[in-house]
C-alpha cells in the first residue's frame, strides 16, 4: 500500500480510477513525447520524480523553451502534470480505523515557499471552510476506503475557485497537521496510534485557531521559548540550508493574541520568514484576499 502511494504514477492512477479531481498528467516516457505533452497536458507542466522528491526537490517546471533541463535519465522515472495557477493551498489530515470509521481534522490553509511548507493556519471560520471540509472528507475518505487503509493520511489540495484538486497524498502524519499538538485535544500522532491500536476515539474537536511555523535551515534561538501561547518542537538535527529542523505551534481563542505573538516572533526570525509571517497574520485576521496571497507566495 505504501509503495502504491509513494510512486506518483500509481498514486495518480488511483485518483483517476476513483474519479477524484487532480491535475491532468501523464507518464513522461521519452523525449519524443514532448509535443504530445504540451498539446494535451498544457503549455507549462510540472515534471516530478515518480519516487521521492519533496520539499521542492526532484521537481521542475518545463515549457517548450525549457524542456531540455529534463535529462535522459529522468524519462520513465517522472510524470508531467499540468501547471495549475491555483488560488491557494489547503490540506486535510484524517485517519481510518479497522472498522472503517474515520476521523478528520479541519481543513488547514498552507503557505509554501520554494516548494517547502512554511506556515499552516487552521481556523474553522474561514470562508468556504464548511464546503471545503465536506468535499475534502469525501475525497480522502474514498481513498482510504479503497485502500482499506488504517492510520493517519494527509491530502494536499490546490483550491481553484470552488474546486479542490488533489496534489499529493501522504500515508503518514503530516507537517501541516503539527498544529494539532497544541490546537486539538488529540494530536495527529496520538490519532495515528489510536487508529492502529483500534482504540475508542471521540470526534476531533479543536480548541482554538492555530498556526504552525516551520523552522527551516535556521539555528536554534532560545528566545522562541519566551513566546506565550506557543510550543517549540526542536528536532535536534544538524542545521543545513533547506532542512526542516523544528516547528513552532501557536494557538489561542483570540486571533489578535496569535497575531501579537507572530509580531513578537518576527524579530527573532530571519528575513526570509517575514513575508510568510504577514501571510499568517492576514489569515488570522481574516483580511486575506487572493491578490494579497498571490503576491506573498511569489516572494
Amino acid at each position: 500500500m505504501f509503495a502504491q502511494l509513494a510512486d506518483r504514477l500509481s498514486q495518480k492512477s488511483l485518483l483517476d480510477k476513483l474519479h477524484l479531481p487532480t491535475s491532468p498528467w501523464c507518464l513522461l516516457k521519452e523525449p519524443s513525447q514532448w509535443a504530445e505533452v504540451f498539446q494535451h497536458i498544457g503549455e507549462k507542466v510540472v515534471v516530478k520524480r515518480r519516487m521521492g522528491g519533496y520539499d521542492g526537490r526532484g521537481q521542475w517546471i518545463a515549457t517548450n523553451e525549457s524542456k531540455d533541463q529534463i535529462t535522459n535519465e529522468l524519462f520513465g522515472e517522472t510524470i508531467a502534470e499540468k501547471f495549475i495557477p491555483f488560488d491557494y493551498e489547503v490540506s486535510l489530515v484524517g485517519a481510518r480505523f479497522c472498522n472503517g470509521d474515520t476521523r478528520f481534522y479541519p481543513v488547514t490553509h498552507n503557505l509554501q515557499q520554494n516548494g517547502i511548507l512554511r506556515y499552516s493556519v487552521m481556523d474553522v471560520t474561514f470562508p468556504q471552510q464548511a464546503a471545503q471540509q465536506q468535499l475534502a472528507e469525501m475525497m480522502l475518505g474514498k481513498i482510504m476506503n479503497e485502500l482499506n487503509y488504517v492510520g493517519v493520511m494527509a491530502m494536499e489540495c490546490f483550491v481553484v475557485g470552488d474546486q479542490l484538486l488533489i496534489n499529493e497524498l501522504a500515508p503518514r502524519v503530516h507537517n501541516s497537521g503539527h498544529w494539532t499538538q497544541l490546537g486539538c485535544a488529540v494530536s495527529q500522532f496520538e490519532l495515528h496510534l489510536r487508529a492502529l491500536l483500534d482504540l475508542p476515539t471521540p470526534q476531533l474537536k479543536v480548541s482554538a485557531p492555530s498556526v504552525m511555523l516551520n523552522l527551516i535551515g535556521t539555528a536554534h534561538n532560545p528566545q522562541w521559548l519566551n513566546t506565550p501561547f506557543a510550543q517549540l518542537h526542536w528536532y535536534g538535527k544538524e542545521v543545513r540550508p533547506g532542512r526542516k529542523v523544528g516547528h513552532i505551534n501557536l494557538s489561542h481563542p483570540d486571533k489578535q493574541v496569535i497575531i501579537a505573538q507572530l509580531d513578537k516572533l518576527a524579530a527573532e526570525l530571519p528575513e526570509d520568514y517575514q513575508s510568510g509571517l504577514q501571510w499568517a497574520k492576514i489569515n488570522c485576521a481574516k483580511w486575506w484576499t487572493t491578490a494579497c496571497q498571490t503576491s506573498i507566495m511569489a516572494v
